[in-house]
């Protein structure tokens, strides 16, 4: 995932609320969304490279994401897997703070990360490039490729248009897949400096990547009402067209 936005315990039908973007090279093997024939509890998309997702959720509940923390002038192209720091949480019983903290004096074998996990009543952040586990408060919140709140313009755009949503009585799944589907660049002057350069960070800029060779993938939804019952719904693009399948599940935990 490259961008996330999920509100908890901040509406009066929805518990937890996640909209999320994935970017990633359109070259990378992946799966859709759907119950992984090796562990039929976890639901998520899957990376057919290295084994892991980037989001997931099983349907007891636990649910983890994961964003790249950008910083190009220190990537090990030897490193693990990120997306298996996802995977494994969802596979172990562990509870999620204490999953947190077994991965905490490891952490820096990892290129640059950020990873929430928990359940549908409870989040923890934690970052390789903070110090520290962050139990998410009750509110409306956004993550990129640098840490929880940064205020990059897509993180502040978007929220603004979350907070329209939950306002509303009713949210829904297509209405939050429809507010992740926003391809507008930020201004120059608003840009973030991670050392890509100026193009670079332009077309990384917008909520919603489209360039030659990587862009946004797929946008994920999960609903998690106060019964705990459960929307996930994820919309795959075709990355010439931007048509799309939608994948959509339905369960209670």
């Amino acid at each position: 995932m490259c961008l996330i936005l999920f509100a908890l315990a901040d509406h009066p039908k929805y518990k937890l609320i996640v909209a999320a973007n994935r970017d990633e090279f359109y070259a990378r093997q992946t799966a859709v969304a759907g119950y992984w024939p090796d562990h039929p509890w976890i639901l998520g998309g899957r990376d057919l490279e290295a084994g892991g997702t980037w989001m997931g959720m099983t349907r007891q509940g636990k649910i983890a994401m994961i964003t790249n923390y950008r910083d190009p002038l220190h990537i090990d192209p030897n490193a693990p897997s990120r997306g298996n720091l996802v995977s494994d949480y969802l596979i172990d019983s562990v509870r999620p703070y204490d999953y947190l903290k077994s991965i905490q004096s490891r952490a820096k074998e990892y290129n640059g990360f950020n990873l929430l996990v928990g359940d549908v009543g409870e989040l923890f952040y934690f970052s390789n490039y903070q110090d520290g586990i962050q139990k998410i408060q009750p509110g409306l919140h956004g993550l990129s490729n640098h840490l929880l709140e940064t205020p990059w313009p897509k993180i502040t755009r978007g929220k603004e248009k979350f907070k329209f949503l939950l306002r509303q009585e009713e949210i829904t799944s297509q209405a939050l897949l429809d507010v992740m589907y926003d391809d507008r660049q930020a201004a120059d002057d608003q840009l973030p400096d991670t050392g890509v350069g100026t193009e670079r960070e332009r077309s990384l800029s917008s909520m919603f990547i489209k360039t030659g060779n990587y862009g946004t993938r797929c946008s994920t939804v999960v609903l998690v009402s106060g019964q705990n019952e459960v929307i996930f719904e994820e919309r795959d693009y075709d990355l010439s067209t931007y048509d799309f399948t939608t994948q959509t599940f339905h369960f209670k935990t």
